[in-house]
């Protein structure tokens, strides 16, 4: 009879056991998701902090073998188009633009023969700022300063000599055809594009541009904005007040976005960071703006 009700109160147990709703089951996050993920809240130690002083955000490091991926291209859009340089060579103007080859010396004979046809655009010492990245299969197209404006005019081509016949003109780098201030740089691979990091992409633009002592416009930014933003992006964390945008540059993209709608009609939305059992990080947007910030553990 006792070991009767023994089994009888196991069984019992155990069904309420299997009852009990799993523990963070609200939250899935699909294994087939590969996005950035919750920052080391942990204090970086100097040299991490200077590899990525000149991209914010940005993963330093040798990026993986194989093709682009789309999270890095949306990487290299991110963090390499908008930033400023320095010009440290004459970058040739025109439609057709400069073509280099990546991982390559810079071809002296090739610059002077595109500043030779078309004239220079940018000079060295200039600041310039990529305002545009196209991906194509084994090319990066770069315009700066909004890129070649086209063909040259007609009336910059033609001078007239003494007896008034209109003569064609040859341009040279002292005296350029095209004054427009924008260029577009062919960045060859000869290969479908690999994968590779923002610092890696502005390493193959370095024998044109420095982009090591300059105010990124991501670090331009973040200086428009109050000192206590300015402070919780900078320490990598989200606060209250802030918009999707700040809090982006605080912590990345989030993996998981989940929306939810209170008894009262208003839809809110949380963006979350990490993976449980590791430290996850719950922020609730109300509009645009954040309304909560929840880290578990604590």
């Amino acid at each position: 009879m006792v070991a009767t009700v023994a089994l009888l109160l196991s069984a019992d147990v155990s069904g309420v056991l299997r009852l009990r709703p799993p523990a963070e089951e609200r939250v899935e996050f699909p294994s087939s998701e590969n996005l950035p993920v919750l920052p080391d809240m942990s204090p970086a130690s100097d040299q991490d902090q200077a590899a990525q002083q000149n991209t914010p955000g940005a993963k330093p490091g040798k990026s993986k073998d194989g093709p682009l991926q789309p999270e890095s291209r949306l990487a290299l859009v991110r963090f390499v188009s908008g930033e400023f340089a320095r010009v440290v060579q004459p970058i040739p103007a025109g439609k057709k633009g400069f073509h280099m080859k990546a991982g390559a010396p810079l071809d002296e004979k090739v610059l002077r023969q595109a500043l030779g046809s078309s004239g220079s655009a940018i000079n060295p010492g200039d600041k310039a700022q990529i305002t545009s990245l196209e991906f194509k299969d084994r090319e990066i197209v770069v315009d700066i300063n909004g890129g070649g404006r086209g063909k040259t005019r007609l009336r910059d081509r033609i001078h007239l000599e003494v007896g008034g016949m209109p003569t064609m003109r040859t341009s040279t780098p002292d005296t350029p055809v095209n004054t427009n201030a924008g260029a577009t740089v062919f960045l060859e691979f000869g290969k479908p594009l690999p994968d590779m990091t923002p610092d890696e992409l502005k390493h193959y633009l370095s024998s044109i541009l420095d982009f090591s002592k300059q105010h990124s416009a991501a670090v331009q930014w973040v200086e428009t904005l109050p000192p206590d933003i300015q402070n919780a992006i900078k320490d990598k964390r989200p606060a209250v007040g802030m918009d999707r945008e700040m809090v982006v540059a605080a912590l990345g993209r989030p993996d998981r976005k989940v929306r939810e709608k209170t008894p009262d009609g208003t839809e809110t939305e949380d963006w979350i960071y990490g993976k449980p059992p590791a430290k996850t990080v719950f922020v609730k947007f109300d509009g645009d703006k954040v309304v909560q910030v929840q880290q578990f553990p604590q």
